[in-house]
């Protein structure tokens, strides 16, 4: 490892390197990270790159699932939740299943168990491929809340998938009900212990005496606390840590200080960007260690490459013919339930659903995961074609989908759809009621001081102006007591708002949310 450190350290400067031309040539990043990590895997006398599994599932996976999840609204998930559940299992599954009967088909000396292998590999979409596209691109926020949704479940049932298909290549068999005994505690005890470990790390940041700088690193530690606890008892390591971000995330503001809310997000966003630049980079070094294993199975590239090309068609399909069945479902069931949209979305948002299905780092990772050699000695079937067959399929995804979707995108322009509103508008219309309920909050609750504190005063024609905030002055301590108390009236207004109002896009409250937090901070300079 400390031999190869200068080609790692030149590595990470490559990745930055290729970020910033991704950002300045508006193209999604992983797709020029894996390109590059190719090209460069050609490259004489590179060292040969060998990415154990646990360095993605333990070392990678559990930070950049706990960040999305932090991400991600919990409101808008749940307005969205059918869909959102039908994206991350059935359509998930529906992609498994077809992917291992044609490959049970097509490929010879694929049997189903091994083509359910392959299909719970390929069958998650990636999240953060379609977040790096979908930042260059104008997309309602309906489109993005169902893809980060649908993104921290299905990875989870992706691997499930994968684990019972493991189960009944090594053993030859598949019982129903000691697989049905496995899910059900995969999935609930998953969910359970995500929850519970992150209920303890939540009274932990409250009643210990940490600062920034401890909270911080606690919540560095929890997802893979939560990881390992889940795995520890064969329960869904990604259920648990999805879950214990999510109620980790949804009740931040009873918790955490402004100051480690703030410092937080810099660590975190720092964090899993150069996570996933490492990810994409190394999925494209890997190449030479995946065809060298396909000479083992005397398995011609031309042939291997075929199987591929195959594999990715049939998942462009089985996606989009389910995306636009969820729709239809949906529509269907408008007449009888409660639908979060009873708009007809026609053929446009289907289309853009089902073509955001670029694949990545849970892919790679699942089918390193595969090990060598079964229980009984022999050597596990297909291996090494599965290996190359998930790398083509997550090339030619990240490639072809990657590259069209920002042009489908515009060209569809969804936003006239969905988003009545502008955000800049939405945003200044919520400033604005803010700005109204503080000035309503002092004038109610502190009339005699506001006759005596000329700051006090000052504040209050800072805020009928629309005003960003205080000046950088020196007031006194009695002020900063009341700004405190306005501050915290302001941010549960805001809870209150986003819970009351289905529509507003929670973005907002949360930008809202952090233009308070930054007012607070000032206050310790003040």
């Amino acid at each position: 490892m400390l031999d190869n450190f200068p080609f790692y350290l030149g590595l990470l400067i490559v990745i930055l390197l290729l970020i910033m031309l991704a950002n300045k040539i508006k193209v999604a990043y992983p797709i020029l990270l894996v390109l590059a990590g190719l090209a460069i895997s050609f490259i004489p006398k590179v060292p040969l790159i060998k990415i154990e599994p646990d360095l993605i599932f333990f070392i990678f996976l559990p930070p950049l699932l706990y960040e999305a999840a932090w991400t991600v609204s919990w409101k808008e998930m749940w307005r969205w939740r059918r869909i959102i559940t039908s994206f991350a299992f059935v359509v998930v599954f529906v992609s498994a299943l077809s992917v291992a009967l044609v490959a049970n088909y097509i490929i010879p000396g694929f049997s189903l168990a091994l083509g359910f292998v392959l299909g719970g590999i390929v069958s998650p979409p990636d999240a953060v491929s379609a977040g790096a596209i979908l930042k260059f691109v104008k997309v309602p926020k309906t489109i993005s809340s169902i893809l980060e949704g649908e993104s921290l479940l299905n990875d989870a049932s992706s691997l499930i998938i994968f684990r019972f298909a493991m189960i009944a290549v090594a053993t030859e068999q598949f019982i129903f009900y000691k697989a049905a005994v496995s899910f059900s505690w995969m999935i609930f005890g998953g969910v359970g212990i995500g929850l519970l470990i992150g209920w303890l790390f939540m009274k932990a940041h409250k009643y210990l005496p940490t600062d920034a700088n401890v909270d911080i690193v606690l919540s560095l530690i929890t997802p893979y606390i939560i990881y390992l606890a889940a795995e520890e008892v064969h329960s869904s390591g990604v259920l648990a840590v999805v879950c214990g971000g999510l109620l980790l995330s949804n009740n931040r503001h009873r918790f955490l200080s402004s100051r480690s809310r703030l410092q937080g997000i810099n660590v975190w966003q720092s964090l899993t960007f150069i996570l996933n630049g490492f990810v994409f980079m190394l999925i494209g070094l890997d190449l030479p260690q995946i065809t060298d294993g396909l000479k083992v199975e005397d398995v011609s590239i031309s042939s291997a490459i075929g199987y591929g090309v195959l594999i990715t068609f049939v998942l462009i399909i089985s996606r989009m013919l389910s995306s636009y069945g969820a729709v239809l479902v949906t529509l269907i069931a408008r007449n009888f339930i409660t639908v979060a949209d009873r708009r007809n979305p026609g053929y446009k948002t289907p289309f853009i659903l089902g073509w955001t299905g670029m694949r990545g780092v849970v892919s790679l990772a699942a089918a390193l995961s595969i090990p060598v050699y079964l229980n009984n000695g022999n050597g596990f079937p297909q291996r090494n074609l599965i290996l190359f067959i998930t790398f083509i399929v997550i090339l030619l995804t990240l490639v072809i989908q990657g590259l069209t979707l920002p042009y489908f995108i515009k060209k569809i322009n969804l936003t006239a759809i969905y988003d009545p509103l502008p955000k800049e508008e939405a945003h200044n219309n919520l400033r604005h009621e803010l700005a109204e309920f503080a000035l309503n909050y002092l004038k109610t609750n502190y009339s005699d001081e506001i006759e005596n504190n000329t700051s006090l005063q000052h504040l209050i024609q800072k805020w009928e102006q629309y005003s960003n905030g205080i000046d950088d002055e020196e007031i006194g301590k009695e002020l900063k007591v009341i700004y405190l108390d306005l501050l915290n009236k302001q941010r549960q207004w805001l809870i209150n708002k986003n819970k009351e109002d289905r529509t507003l896009d929670e973005t907002i409250i949360r930008r809202q949310m952090h233009y308070l937090d930054i007012e607070e901070e000032k206050l310790r300079y003040l």
